[in-house]
């Protein structure tokens, strides 16, 4: 299955006319796309209410990615992590069966240390046996070695654009999950994604589906482009 969706579930409003009325934003959001990635969560906790009622607003085959706290990511830098951890697998597991992938990324200054790492991804499945992601954007990451780690711990290594070192566009690690990001090219965030662009996406998403499910996310919401291009690419594929 290749699912497409959005960070966030806002409706810009240069594309509001291609979600039908009625509902909240998510409601809306869910009846057209079957994920979505819950950024808020890097930067605070929610309530297991809140993701409970989050769950309640999609149809049964929809699946939130969530982002890790960045109390987990960037302050402790993988260590520290076992308080945080618990209360972030706690509060999300009241999205039940319609928590997808967690996202973890990571700080663009953070290397890759065999010890950490490793006690960090234990530590993780240890008490979470469900899709993992890892968005790493420090070179020393994108290793044979790393990769073997990746997969010993069946956790996907998340897919870039724009891409912070060769061939970090294209998902690696445990291929059972393959998570695209698209943050947005020439300028992060901001950049739309044209129409070839997306062509060369869906054939690489098809590609992807072949060896495992397929999580494709477009990030580039500072103008509103990802919702369009999301819509965009879900159209190539049907």
């Amino acid at each position: 299955m290749i699912r497409i969706g959005t960070a966030g579930w806002n409706l810009p409003r240069q594309s509001g006319h291609r979600f039908a009325s009625g509902g909240t934003h998510l409601e809306r959001y869910g009846r057209v796309f079957d994920c979505v990635e819950i950024n808020s969560a890097f930067y605070r906790p929610h309530r297991p209410s809140t993701y409970a009622r989050w769950a309640a607003s999609v149809p049964e085959d929809f699946r939130f990615a969530v982002k890790l706290t960045r109390a987990i990511t960037h302050d402790m830098r993988l260590q520290a992590w076992r308080a945080p951890l618990d209360q972030f697998l706690e509060e999300t597991a009241a999205l039940g069966e319609k928590r997808g992938p967690i996202l973890v990324q990571l700080p663009p200054s953070l290397a890759y240390s065999d010890g950490t790492v490793q006690r960090f991804f234990n530590g993780l499945r240890r008490r979470h046996d469900g899709p993992v992601v890892c968005e790493p954007r420090h070179p020393t990451w994108f290793t044979a070695a790393v990769e073997r780690v990746l997969v010993r711990y069946e956790i996907g290594r998340v897919g870039a654009d724009p891409q912070c070192a060769v061939n970090g566009d294209c998902p690696s690690g445990w291929a059972g999950v393959q998570y695209f990001r698209l943050h947005g090219s020439p300028r992060m965030y901001w950049s739309s994604y044209d129409a070839a662009k997306l062509s060369i996406l869906a054939v690489r998403l098809r590609a992807a589906a072949a060896r495992g499910s397929v999580y494709c996310i477009f990030d580039n919401t500072a103008a509103g482009f990802a919702a369009d291009n999301a819509l965009d690419l879900q159209a190539l594929l049907t």
